[in-house]
């Protein structure tokens, strides 16, 4: 771990802090206040970092140098998972399979908070597991207004909904990318996590029967939302125990989704009383043309693939033998701030999330257009749909991480969390999560919050005598709600509604739950830490 020779004083410990802090600050401004995009506020915040770390920390050009470098390497690390995940999940939605799943569902049931709970929590959490980056709501939002939904709710409902499953969706890149910014045991941060994401998944949905109808609907979808997130929550949490990061939150939903259709069931064969009349029947294209086993095939087989890279030790280690590796000198600052020697982020070419992903994609590319569901004419549109979806994101991840490294090999994460560990001492436990939302809240991502807050949480922690899993727990859990009102989200879903120029109101309804939420998880990560004291 880097290490500082000098102990300096409070005096300059604080005005080190205040400097440290302002490439952050920069991209709060530029998001919050002038509506930047995480792209060019990021490019204006790395910039500011590499002037205060030369002008002020006396890191010379080979650390700024080694910096980038080791930041590249992280930001592969990450990107492979996102464009892999758009792939797939582009793939799928060029064969009108998300599509079949939204009307599939809701003419289960004409129950209107079950209705609610399986398109706005459970399916918008799932396309979270498999895609996510604002998919959720894109594709939810819609559906719900063609039920009869209003547009703010159909926006509202599955933005909440989705937010306990955005660590462990889009194939665990959040999660991922928490592990290569900190440098610790996924084994040891994936418990503590999924336990605070389980019991926000309880809110999550709690909060969506409320979106759908206030009190009487909570009332009347209490019992299925206990039973259906019972079976997420425990589900989440065995997975990622299992060292199943990619798949947390696909496997949670999937069998989520059974629990639902077996409870849909029983409610139409015992009738029980409803509070929708059924909506309109299934499309005649829709009812013949991709029966629901063939909607879920690809995602069988994306889980399949995982499970066998994963757990078959022959496949593991014959995908594990090319691997990306960067081995770096030790690198000091004039002010003797020293990171040791070591490797950078290593990148499994072929056994990385990202590349089960590609041949998940591929298989289903394959079987999709034999069925007749994809033809040649498909591949430039997914192609096209994948690189307008990632490239602007990409930009802006690759910016917050050679911000954030440059930082990190200056010792101004240090030095930040440093005065952050003095102004709230033990009590930091209760703004962690709080510093995890709002990352994700100016950057539109749980990843993007995790790669620039994600040291500077362990710093704290580790300065305030805490276990830095519970923390780092605390940063990610936060993030994945905080980004569930991130402006650029709320701004896709707004657009597929006709919602254009309402998006504050929208945001306001949002932020009432996902802050609710926030404060839950800040009392539970201040029991955990104050429990497992010492």
């Amino acid at each position: 771990m880097p290490s500082i020779v000098n102990s300096p004083s409070i005096f300059s410990l604080l005005l080190d802090s205040l400097l440290a802090s302002l490439p952050i600050l920069a991209v709060l401004v530029l998001m919050l206040r002038y509506r930047w995009g995480g792209a060019q506020a990021g490019a204006i915040g790395w910039l500011l970092a590499q002037a205060i770390a030369w002008l002020f920390f006396g890191t010379g050009p080979s650390v700024l140098f080694y910096a980038q470098v080791k930041g590249i390497l992280l930001t592969l690390y990450v990107l492979y998972i996102i464009w892999a995940a758009l792939l797939f999940y582009r793939v799928t939605d060029e064969a009108g399979l998300v599509k079949a799943i939204g009307y599939w569902l809701p003419h289960l049931t004409p129950d209107r908070a079950l209705q609610a709970l399986l398109l706005g929590w459970i399916f918008s959490s799932f396309l979270q597991g498999v895609g996510g980056f604002g998919v959720p709501v894109a594709v939810i939002a819609p559906l719900l207004v063609g039920l009869g939904f209003s547009p703010a709710a159909a926006v509202v409902i599955p933005s909440v909904g989705h937010g306990w499953a955005v660590t462990f969706g889009s194939l665990g890149a959040s999660f991922y990318a928490l592990i290569a910014a900190t440098g610790r045991n996924g084994s040891e941060l994936a418990l503590p996590a999924a336990l605070f994401l389980g019991c926000a998944c309880f809110g999550c949905g709690a909060s969506v029967l409320w979106a759908t109808g206030g009190r009487r609907t909570l009332r009347a979808g209490l019992l299925p939302m206990f039973a259906i997130g019972l079976t997420m929550a425990v589900a989440l949490f065995l997975v990622v125990s299992q060292g199943l990061w990619a798949l947390g939150s696909t496997i949670a939903t999937l069998l989520g989704l059974g629990v639902a259709v077996a409870w849909s069931r029983w409610q139409k064969a015992n009738a029980v009383a409803a509070h929708a009349q059924l909506p309109s029947p299934l499309p005649s294209d829709v009812r013949t043309a991709i029966p629901p086993g063939w909607a879920l095939l690809p995602y069988v087989l994306l889980i399949a693939i995982v499970l066998a890279a994963n757990l078959l030790t022959p496949v593991s280690d014959f995908l594990g033998q090319v691997v990306l590796r960067v081995d770096f000198p030790e690198l000091s600052t004039a002010r003797g701030w020293v990171t040791p020697a070591g490797p950078g982020r290593t990148i499994d070419v072929f056994g990385h999330a990202g590349a089960l992903l590609v041949y998940a994609s591929l298989l289903s590319y394959a079987v999709l257009r034999w069925r007749g569901y994809l033809t040649p004419a498909a591949v430039p549109r997914i192609a096209r749909g994948v690189v307008n979806g990632a490239l602007r994101s990409s930009l802006g991840i690759a910016a917050m991480v050679g911000m954030a490294t440059t930082m990190e090999h200056a010792g101004m994460t240090y030095f930040l969390a440093s005065g952050i560990a003095q102004v709230a001492g033990r009590a930091f436990p209760l703004v962690a999560p709080f510093i995890g939302a709002l990352g994700a809240f100016m950057t539109g991502s749980n990843t993007n919050s995790n790669v620039v807050f994600g040291s500077l949480q362990q710093q704290i922690a580790l300065l305030a005598g805490i276990n830095p899993a519970f923390i780092l727990a605390a940063q990610t859990s936060g993030a994945a709600i905080g980004s569930t009102f991130a402006p650029a989200k709320i701004i896709v879903g707004c657009s597929t509604v006709n919602l254009g120029g309402k998006e504050g109101a929208v945001m306001e309804a949002i932020m009432r739950y996902s802050l609710l939420l926030l404060a839950i998880l800040a009392l539970m990560t201040a029991a955990t830490v104050y429990l497992f004291a010492g």
